[in-house]
C-alpha cells in the first residue's frame, strides 16, 4: 500500500539522520522506537530476519544496545524520493564491543514513511549489510 506523502526532502533525510540514526547512536530506546509506527516491519535482507511490531523492534534493538558500548553511524549518501515519501541512505556503521573490538559495515536502509496521528513514521524498514547481522 502506498501512503499520502507528507515529509519534504530535508524532512526525510533529517527524520533518518538526526531523529532516527542520532537516537540509534545515543542508545536512546524510546526515541528511537518512536520512530516507528506500531505495526513497523524491519527487515535484515541480507539475514533473512524480520521483526514485526513495535513490540519485536523494541527487543532487537534493546539486545543490540546491550551488546555494544559504542554505535555509530557515519558517511551518509541519501537519495530520497520526496513524491513517495521514501528515502534510502548508505552508510558505515561503526559497532565497538564491551571487549574493545570494533566491527565495521557497510549498509544500505530503505524506508517507507507512513502518516500518523503523531506524525509520520516508520512502516517499513529493509536493511541491506556487509557483514554478520548484529540486529537479531
Amino acid at each position: 500500500m502506498q501512503y499520502e506523502p507528507t515529509l519534504s526532502r530535508a524532512d526525510l533525510i533529517d527524520f533518518a539522520l538526526n531523529k532516527y540514526f542520532a537516537r540509534v547512536d545515543a542508545k536512546d530506546l524510546e526515541a528511537t522506537l518512536d520512530c516507528f509506527h506500531d505495526t513497523a516491519l524491519f527487515c535484515v535482507q541480507t539475514a533473512f530476519t524480520r521483526h514485526s511490531g513495535k513490540a519485536e523492534i523494541r527487543r532487537m534493538f534493546e539486545d543490540f544496545f546491550a551488546a555494544y558500548k559504542t554505535i555509530i553511524h557515519r558517511d551518509f549518501t541519501c537519495t530520497v524520493d520526496e513524491a513517495n515519501g521514501r528515502i534510502t541512505a548508505c552508510f558505515t556503521a561503526e559497532l565497538h564491543d564491551h571487549e574493545g573490538g570494533v566491527t565495521l559495515l557497510y549498509n544500505t536502509n530503505f524506508w517507507r514513511f507512513r502518516p500518523g496521528a503523531d506524525g509520520p513514521k516508520f512502516q517499513e524498514v529493509y536493511v541491506y549489510m556487509s557483514g554478520a547481522n548484529p540486529l537479531v
